[in-house]
């Protein structure tokens, strides 16, 4: 089994950054009304700007596709490698540009290079580290010299008023259902991607990846975010949108993106369950933690995440924390990508230190991890 190291990032975030007072203008306003929680969101979630694939009259300037494949590019090049090098592709994304087929084949098409591995993997911001585990071990057991992990998003698309407007979701009144306008204003665009080889790059800084740790507890909770059901009904799968097909679907709010902050905050506590037991077992040893980068959609996520850590001997200080969760937002499943990118381009890695990436993900209660090393 080989060594697998990250020899290059690369991101794409379309347009230009987007302050929080012309958000609404892009994803629009449901009936014509400004919406009545969009400024508790943004203050909830601390974002002062992101990116969207759109104009304001909801027309998409790229596809989840397009923005993925240019990621994936970035970090080839980052990498000083060719297209033609590269031989499995390993993508993830909330909602891709098809129903069918996968993202991996979209990414592929928008590429248009030579005959390729594929493995597309559908989740939440968690899938990012579904699919990072598919190219490590690809690399690890000698199948591929050269994989990329890269995901997409495309989420501002699914906050139109269509969405919402003619369904059960908004009331009588004009009112939005308040679990669903949130959501809104939680989510940007944009792609991210990683290059991961057998040998570390030959000038500058790689990362060695040690591991990867995924776990769902799926098991334990009904979905915490989700498109395709009704709240009542998100737990019974034979109800789902694909039974009731797309028309009566959309009438009950079922397609709408939608999550439950009232479950969120009990799932909070489980993926730090995870974590702690990590600590316990010593697959995570915090003192020895240089850098952390944690994904979560919300300051106020952090917030609870550390209120919760600080009584523990699992907590990793603050400063060692790097985010940038406040200049591009929530880019769900690429949010990881971006932020390594970033984080491996500010100087603050040193050879010897150790990263630790954690994604958690609240679609149906799944926290990944994966310890790196600089080289």
């Amino acid at each position: 089994m080989r060594d697998v190291f990250i020899t290059g990032a690369g991101t794409f975030l379309p347009g230009p950054a987007i302050g929080v007072d012309t958000m609404e203008d892009f994803i629009g306003r449901v009936g014509g009304r400004r919406s009545a929680v969009g400024r508790r969101a943004l203050r909830w979630n601390g974002v002062e700007t992101r990116h969207y694939a759109l104009t304001p009259d909801g027309r998409p300037l790229h596809s989840n596709a397009s923005m993925t494949a240019a990621a994936t590019l970035a970090a080839l090049q980052d990498a000083g490698l060719a297209i033609e090098a590269l031989q499995h592709l390993a993508t993830a994304t909330t909602q891709g540009d098809y129903l069918v087929p996968g993202h991996a084949s979209a990414v592929h098409a928008e590429l248009g290079n030579g005959p390729l591995e594929l493995a597309s993997y559908q989740s939440v911001c968690a899938s990012a580290l579904m699919a990072a585990k598919g190219a490590w071990l690809q690399i690890r057991a000698g199948e591929a010299d050269v994989a990329v992990a890269a995901a997409g998003e495309f989420s501002s698309r699914w906050f139109r008023p269509e969405f919402y407007e003619g369904t059960a979701l908004v009331d009588a009144r004009g009112r939005t259902r308040v679990e669903a306008d949130f959501l809104r204003f939680t989510l940007s665009d944009g792609a991210g991607a990683v290059v991961m080889e057998p040998s570390p790059r030959p000038a500058g800084l790689s990362l060695r990846i040690d591991w990867i740790d995924l776990t769902s507890l799926a098991g334990r909770f009904d979905p915490c975010m989700w498109a395709g059901s009704t709240f009542a009904d998100r737990g019974d799968m034979k109800t789902a949108w694909s039974h009731a097909g797309p028309v009566p679907a959309h009438a009950a709010g079922a397609v709408a993106l939608v999550q439950d902050f009232e479950l969120l905050k009990i799932v909070i506590r489980a993926w730090i369950g995870v974590w702690l037991e990590k600590v316990d077992q010593g697959r995570i040893k915090p003192d020895e933690v240089d850098h952390l980068l944690c994904h979560y959609s919300a300051r106020s996520l952090r917030e609870e995440i550390v209120s919760v850590l600080r009584s523990t001997a699992a907590m990793i200080p603050e400063e060692k924390w790097f985010s940038n969760l406040a200049t591009v937002g929530n880019i769900g499943a690429a949010s990881i990508w971006v932020m390594l990118d970033e984080f491996m381009r500010s100087g603050r890695a040193r050879k010897g230190e150790k990263v630790l990436l954690i994604v958690p993900e609240s679609g149906r209660a799944m926290v990944g991890f994966m310890m790196c090393e600089v080289v």
